[in-house]
């Protein structure tokens, strides 16, 4: 269990202590297909019970053993606190950082299962023939350095076109956004890459494409022919090696 995985749950732990009651414990329990450890176990529901001081020793080892039984029962905790007491949310930043992780429980998405795969590139670009060859660039550079690299254009396992780009972004280490033409689709892409603290690398073809917000950032400006995307390419790979 990475250290990511424990700060989410020594979060979700602490809700639990706040907010559950003996129904929650027995209800995760069923859920998660860990019934038997929350009835069995010896001191949990009795501590509970009778505000014994070591309950919060006891909640956290708890979810600590039904997260390790099957990582998947990190996001039905995660679920079940949000859906019931209107709190939690999951930690959303995936960048290195000693500040406090930002939790959030959006209503416009669905949180994906899964992590941070740690081999992705995720490309957000204008969904149009000229960019083709773009993406084949990128797609390039990401090979070479041993990396995969996936449009939302290039999977559908959502009906909603938004959930599929969110998803994408949500598992991928480094998101490259082409910003040429100011799409507006981009735009929002990059920001949600940039508030899920994934490495973002801006390109364009046309340097006032940049929006101003994002103009401190370094990004690489590239001529949508051979020579220029062949240095798109190696200037990418550079990037990509010094990210992984």
């Amino acid at each position: 269990m990475d250290a990511s995985i424990r700060k989410r749950v020594i979060y979700l732990a602490k809700l639990a202590v706040e907010h559950f009651n003996v129904g929650d414990w027995q209800a995760l329990g069923a859920y998660t297909g860990q019934l038997d450890l929350i009835s069995n176990h010896d001191r949990l529901l009795r501590s509970l019970s009778f505000g014994d001081a070591d309950y919060s020793g006891h909640a956290h080892a708890v979810i600590f053993r039904i997260v390790e039984f099957d990582r998947d029962n990190l996001q039905i905790i995660e679920d079940y606190i949000a859906e019931n007491y209107g709190v939690g949310g999951v930690s959303i930043s995936t960048a290195p950082t000693h500040q406090a992780p930002i939790t959030f429980a959006p209503s416009v998405f669905e949180i994906p299962k899964g992590q941070t795969e740690a081999d992705l590139v995720a490309v957000m670009s204008p969904f149009s023939a000229p960019f083709e060859m773009v993406f084949q660039s990128i797609q390039s550079a990401a090979t070479a350095t041993g990396l995969r690299c996936l449009r939302a254009k290039d999977i559908w396992e959502h009906s909603s076109v938004i959930q599929d780009v969110f998803s994408l972004i949500y598992k991928a280490q480094i998101v490259v956004c082409d910003f040429t033409g100011k799409n507006p689709n981009v735009f929002y892409e990059a920001g949600i890459a940039h508030t899920l603290g994934k490495h973002v690398v801006p390109i364009t073809q046309n340097s006032s494409d940049i929006p101003f917000d994002l103009q401190h950032h370094r990004y690489l400006s590239y001529l949508n022919n051979s020579e220029g995307r062949a240095s798109l390419e190696n200037e990418l790979q550079r990037r990509f090696g010094a990210l992984k």
